[in-house]
């Protein structure tokens, strides 16, 4: 296309040539020239266009490559934002409540499977009064506590002198049996000089007055406990009794988070043991209390519970931290305290930080059963007896070592 152009201005200036000379009477040479300056003139001006459409072709791409460039950048970062995402996608944990919910969906299909092979069984050969004994024996009993051989008058004679003294029980982690934590047990010397337990001197039906007494002797004696073991290097758990009687006192329940606020550095380790029926009662006051407490810092362990058929998610939101469950019943009636399979329910609570703790732990053979059951806390007599605690605990610090962990705090 260029080479027919410049045929088109060669024939131009040949035409200016001939045109000056024999119309206007130039000479050969002035025509010559002529038409050498006009071609000259026509080559510099197609030059010229040609190369201005060139440089704006230029420019052109030039702008597409800086859009393009622009959207290739605008995509890495997304893509690093993705990665980064992904990069903190804990996946391990992920797999494993993927891992657990695919086990209790493989239970749950099971139980269902032998729940419609019985419904067929019945429809072939109806037996109502089996359905009222299943009924019957799938629902907890209620639990009756003995009433205290101790009156309240001595209970409260023995708070007056001082005769109330707290002992602890190990909370070991199996297989190891390595202590986990230390239940606070409240024992009353008697006049004999003999250690009376909990459940002998303990009030069932009043005396909320002694109770509140023993659980703030209680509150003190761990802190104590606490603060000291964390001065020595060896901090430890302490699981504290506590009911209602304190929580719905307005003076115990402010002393209570006066306590915890001084003693925030210590917190974590303190965790405390109210019973699955207090719980449960708790009023819209004593419940504000409960989560004033978990804000500190602390935990709560449900004690005595007859039934897993809770929502566990919850729970853990209002700051559980254990669940204790009757070894001997749950070994022997799994099918009372869950629908999960016995095997199942420790990994299932586990998704939510929520640990079984099985308690009257008796004989080896039980410890062998939970093992297999997935449950690795356990507390009782065959395990350990309540006693005073380790020297080592109980330890005064040094003065150096109390000024830097006063520092510290």
């Amino acid at each position: 296309m260029q080479a027919l152009v410049y045929t088109f201005i060669a024939l131009a200036a040949v035409a200016v040539g001939a045109a000056a000379y024999f119309g206007l009477t130039f000479t050969p040479a002035d025509a010559i020239l002529a038409a050498v300056v006009f071609g000259c003139v026509c080559v510099v001006l197609l030059e010229r266009t040609l190369r201005q459409r060139a440089e704006n072709r230029l420019e052109k791409a030039i702008e597409d490559l800086s859009r393009l460039l622009a959207t290739d950048a605008q995509a890495g970062a997304v893509l690093g934002q993705r990665i980064n995402a992904m990069a903190d996608i804990n996946a391990g944990a992920r797999l494993e409540g993927v891992e657990a919910d695919i086990s209790v969906l493989g239970t749950v299909i099971r139980q269902v499977a032998e729940a419609v092979a019985e419904i067929e069984d019945r429809t072939r050969k109806p037996a109502p009064a089996t359905r009222e004994r299943m009924i019957a024996a799938a629902a907890p009993p209620p639990v009756r506590e003995p009433e205290p051989t101790i009156p309240l008058d001595r209970l409260r004679q023995a708070l007056d002198e001082g005769r109330l003294i707290h002992h602890v029980q190990p909370v070991v982690t199996l297989p190891q049996r390595r202590p986990q934590g230390y239940d606070l047990v409240p024992r009353m010397i008697q006049e004999g000089g003999e250690l009376a337990d909990r459940a002998d001197f303990m009030p069932r039906r009043g005396g909320e007055d002694a109770l509140r007494q023993i659980e703030g002797i209680g509150l003190v004696e761990a802190i104590t406990i606490c603060r000291r073991a964390r001065t020595g290097g060896q901090p430890v758990t302490l699981y504290i009794p506590l009911s209602r009687a304190t929580l719905g006192d307005s003076m115990a329940s402010e002393q209570l988070l006066v306590s915890l606020e001084a003693n925030r550095a210590i917190a974590a380790n303190l965790i405390f043991a109210i019973s699955e029926t207090d719980w449960l009662g708790l009023t819209t006051g004593e419940r504000a209390i409960a989560d004033a407490i978990v804000k500190k810092g602390a935990g709560f362990s449900i004690t005595n519970v007859r039934s897993l058929r809770v929502d566990v998610a919850e729970m853990a939101a209002q700051g559980v931290r254990s669940l204790r469950i009757d070894a001997a019943r749950f070994i022997d009636e799994p099918e009372v305290f869950t629908d999960f399979h016995a095997s199942d329910i420790a990994n299932y609570v586990g998704r939510f930080d929520i640990k079984l703790l099985a308690t009257g732990i008796a004989n080896e053979s039980q410890i062998v059963e939970l093992l297999e059951d997935g449950i690795l806390l356990v507390q009782g007599p065959h395990i350990a007896a309540p006693g005073p605690a380790r020297p080592e605990l109980m330890a005064e610090p040094s003065r150096q070592t109390v000024q830097l962990r006063r520092a510290e705090l």
